[in-house]
């Protein structure tokens, strides 16, 4: 079984088993969550895509840890004005495992 979800404005690829990490959800360590937004779902014997949504499809997960990912790091330059900046910036993620769609 293999589904497609939406979550933080990113689609994912998911099958039952899979470990994904998206941005920051509210939840304890150990809870679990449902994933409403469900663009496609698809086996062996057929596939479903919706418009935008499949009505009646959940893909249900368990939320494993909330951390930082990695920096991703920008500059701001304007020639001949010397003016240069350089910033970082570490999103808050969310790791989900996913156990029944």
């Amino acid at each position: 079984m293999l589904a497609i979800i939406k979550t933080g404005g990113k689609q994912y690829k998911v099958k039952v088993g899979d470990k994904i990490k998206v941005e920051k959800l509210e939840g304890a360590e150990g809870s679990a969550i449902t994933f409403d937004e469900v663009l496609f779902v698809g086996d062996d014997k057929g596939v479903k895509v919706g418009t935008p949504v499949v009505k009646g499809a959940k893909v249900e997960g368990k939320i494993l840890k909330t951390a930082q990912g990695k920096k991703v790091v920008g500059i701001k330059h304007k020639p001949k004005k010397r003016y240069n900046v350089k910033f970082g910036h570490r999103q808050v993620m969310t790791e989900v495992e996913i156990t029944k769609i």
